[in-house]
């Protein structure tokens, strides 16, 4: 259990981070101020603020954000009322506003707001120290910060470094490089694995004998690299035909084509019986080929999540165009129970099972539901062709419709899989 618990903080950590950092990353080249950098949901457990944004680490390690000034996640609203303390730097500014009671400043100044404006002109005013028979104004920095009720300080957000105020261009960028960065993700670990792995594979009928307690194929002289054409008169192209051909096969003579180079001939073997899934199937101890070319290793990562993005992609046709059941959906209980399979594999299985896992968020991001990064691009490609902004209002009306399709959806999901997994 505990090995199941590190690996899945671990891997789903790192997906998160992945996925959020392309945000980050495009939304600081865009200009946008990124306020926020979390790993985790929930309660904070620690943070630590660079001038610009506050990185933070929270209890709940099932998913993570970036919170970009103006973006529709990100809030500052200090209402009438509100009790701040403020501390007010050189040129008579405030450089820091303090919401919370875990927080005290030194020389700070009390205050009870009675207005603000720390988008535009910048400035708070309230009644000050009591005294509600003047209100008092002060200018507010433009890199001011303000202390939330939480106790984690970020920076107010002026207009000019909000999310709506970058280029169309950039803010597509921005809502894209999440997913993206979980396909470049996947990639990297695909190709790991086919180096840990020692070569490619592919679904070719050429084959190479093993070292295993199945032998047969090496004592019958089969050579690695040799290509299997046909099993008993019957033609074969691939792997899974040679498969087929061979797992009825235990403890009876079978004749085999065999091409090794330009030259083409027939072995006669007996495949051995073994156990898979407590059924016996014939084998003659053999593999797929593993090419070795370094530029064919280096390309497989490529092609296996091409691959893999194709079958993640045709089932979810399927549940769209078929019959949908909450059992073709997995959510953090899925996950963590998947996991423990993952983990019992060793680094290979957990390898592939990140790669798969940072593929699905990626994939399943661009869905164009409102509230996923697919819905904020697709908003964005709407915004083109209209040639101006959503209003306001609608663009929030989306985004709430689509939050609240995600967190009933994540809530079936959830009961589901602890069904699945937990209750028997």
């Amino acid at each position: 259990m505990i090995t199941t618990i590190i690996t899945f903080i671990i891997v789903f950590g790192l997906i998160v981070f992945i996925h959020e950092f392309g945000h980050f990353y495009f939304a600081k080249r865009a200009g946008i101020l990124v306020r926020e950098f979390s790993i985790g949901m929930g309660p904070k457990l620690f943070n630590y603020r660079t001038t610009d944004t506050t990185y933070t680490i929270r209890l709940l390690p099932v998913g993570g954000y970036v919170r970009m000034a103006g973006a529709e996640d990100d809030e500052d609203e200090l209402k009438p009322g509100t009790p701040v303390s403020l501390y007010v730097g050189d040129n008579d500014q405030v450089t820091r506003i303090n919401t919370s009671k875990k927080s005290t400043l030194f020389n700070g100044i009390p205050m009870a707001v009675t207005a603000t404006d720390l988008e535009d002109e910048l400035w708070i005013e309230g009644y000050e120290n009591g005294d509600e028979s003047t209100v008092k104004r002060y200018n507010v920095a433009h890199n001011a910060t303000i202390i939330e009720t939480d106790g984690t300080e970020v920076r107010i957000a002026p207009r000019d470094v909000q999310f709506q105020s970058a280029s169309l261009g950039h803010r597509l960028m921005t809502n894209f490089a999440g997913p993206m960065n979980n396909f470049f993700l996947a990639i990297i670990v695909y190709t790991i694995l086919t180096f840990v792995a020692g070569g490619v594979t592919n679904n070719s009928n050429r084959v190479s004998p093993t070292t295993s307690d199945v032998t047969v194929a090496r004592s019958a002289g089969v050579k690695n690299g040799d290509y299997i054409t046909a099993v008993n008169g019957k033609k074969v192209n691939d792997w899974n035909q040679i498969a087929i051909q061979i797992q009825d096969r235990a403890h009876k003579q079978t004749t085999f084509k065999v091409k090794r180079g330009s030259q083409s001939k027939t072995i006669q073997m007996v495949p051995a019986a073994t156990k898979v899934n407590n059924k016996t199937i014939g084998a003659i101890g053999i593999t797929q080929y593993r090419n070795h070319d370094v530029g064919a290793m280096l390309v497989s990562g490529f092609t296996q999540t091409w691959q893999m993005t194709v079958r993640l992609l045709a089932a979810i046709w399927t549940m769209i165009s078929g019959h949908f059941s909450l059992n073709d959906l997995g959510g953090p209980v899925a996950i963590f129970a998947t996991t423990s399979t993952a983990a019992s594999e060793g680094i290979l299985g957990i390898l592939s099972f990140l790669a798969f896992l940072s593929l699905n968020l990626g994939i399943v991001n661009l869905l164009p539901i409102p509230a996923l990064d697919g819905g904020k691009i697709l908003i964005n490609v709407i915004e083109g062709i209209r040639r101006k902004p959503l209003s306001e209002n609608v663009e929030t009306a989306i985004t709430l419709v689509g939050v609240a399709f995600l967190v009933v959806l994540m809530l079936l999901v959830t009961w589901n899989d602890i069904e699945r997994y937990f209750i028997k």
